[in-house]
């Protein structure tokens, strides 16, 4: 690093843009809360969805770190966990076939090509078509934990949805906190397609992709018998994300992975 200046890359996952710092050598600021806010905003810095830190561990090829746009930790990030399993490979950090560290545990990715094929952790918490009083309505949600929390509504034109209006309420609703919770809006199309449009925490908006969102919204579908695996979500971005799972009895699921584009877009320098 010289003169506080510490090079970056600038990676997309789908749609979801992420800085990526290699930190294997620790140059940046221990807190890295208060540089995700300001690398991420638009306009005024580099701009992105999101921070991804790569570090140094014993335990797997490497540690993850992620960072919202707003400089709030998060402990998964699915298309952020895929562009820094491409970003390792790239620098040849990690082999195609890789395992790291994430907050939400210990998972692995598999490169092949342009293209990133993660296996996700377990998920937590499903509950299907419960109640929520919203304002003088009455809304039907199901939730699922996917490494980070996911409420998925289910709506007949997601085009005509007002995602980050209805999806602001959903996240702040008293019934989440404190912690709050990801918005999914679906609509299934076929056996195997679903159009997903996300409010994400902690950008506090919609975003183009949100990997750990059309798994979310893939497995509550498939628990509720409208899709099969492998299921194409047709993110806001307009490109494609595969998830893959095997369903179980009692609505569980193994074997869980996404898949989709990891791109690599830039790389630069940034002043600390």
């Amino acid at each position: 690093m010289k003169n506080n200046v510490v090079p970056f890359f600038k990676m997309t996952g789908g749609g979801n843009d992420f800085v990526v710092f290699d930190n294997r050598k620790e140059v940046l600021p221990k807190e890295y809360g208060p540089l995700a806010k300001k690398v991420c905003t638009r306009k005024f810095s580099i701009g992105a969805d999101g921070m991804l830190v790569l570090e140094r561990t014993e335990e797997a090829h490497f540690r993850m770190a992620y960072f919202n746009e707003d400089g709030s930790r998060a402990a998964m990030c699915g298309n952020g966990a895929r562009c820094i399993a491409r970003f390792a490979y790239l620098l040849n950090i990690a082999p195609e076939k890789m395992k790291f560290i994430t907050d939400a545990g210990i998972l692995s990715a598999e490169i092949q090509g342009e293209s990133v094929k993660l296996q996700m952790g377990q998920t937590t918490g499903m509950n299907l078509d419960f109640p929520l009083e919203l304002g003088n309505k009455e809304l039907h949600l199901s939730f699922i934990n996917t490494g980070v929390p996911h409420v998925v509504l289910l709506v007949s034109d997601p085009d005509r949805t007002e995602v980050n209006e209805l999806g602001r309420s959903i996240r702040f609703h008293k019934q989440f906190s404190p912690e709050g919770t990801n918005v999914n809006f679906v609509r299934p199309k076929e056996e195997h397609s679903i159009i997903v449009r996300t409010y994400e925490r902690g950008v506090e908006g919609e975003t183009l992709a949100c990997g750990t969102g059309v798994v979310a919204a893939s497995l509550i579908c498939a628990a509720k018998d409208l899709v099969k695996s492998p299921v194409h979500c047709l993110t806001r971005g307009g490109e494609i994300l595969k998830v893959y799972f095997s369903k179980n009895p009692r609505e569980s699921f193994t074997d869980i992975y996404l898949e989709g584009p990891a791109s690599l877009c830039f790389k630069g320098e940034v002043e600390l």
